[in-house]
């Protein structure tokens, strides 16, 4: 399982505020990654900033977008086959950045099964 949280100022700031296109863009890329989508659920906030995210059945990808600043945080949690690397390129590939941070956390499922 791996997390991601990637830091992100798109090359076309006008995405930052399309809600049709930033949900778009979500299912594109987990259909990328082979991810199945059990849900969805999106708001947009008086500045023009919109949330969305998407209920995977390997977990969820979501965005949150800053467009006074110019840029949004995409946030993806990966179970099973889900392939997050796939998913990261294809954001790359569609929101064309001009700079993003891409911090990926390894997590470890432990049994919780008492040690004899």
């Amino acid at each position: 399982m791996c997390s991601y949280a990637i830091d992100v100022w798109p090359e076309d700031v006008s995405l930052l505020t399309d809600e049709v296109a930033l949900l778009a863009l979500l299912r594109e890329t987990a259909a990328a990654g082979h991810a199945v989508v059990l849900g969805e659920s999106h708001h947009r906030f008086p500045n023009g900033a919109v949330t969305a995210v998407l209920v995977l059945s390997q977990s969820h990808l979501s965005v949150h977008t800053w467009p006074e600043y110019g840029s949004a945080i995409v946030v993806l949690l990966t179970c099973g086959r889900l392939n997050g690397e796939l998913m990261i390129g294809h954001l790359g590939e569609a929101m064309r950045p001009i700079r993003w941070d891409i911090h990926r956390v390894n997590r470890t499922v432990r049994d919780r099964s008492p040690v004899s």
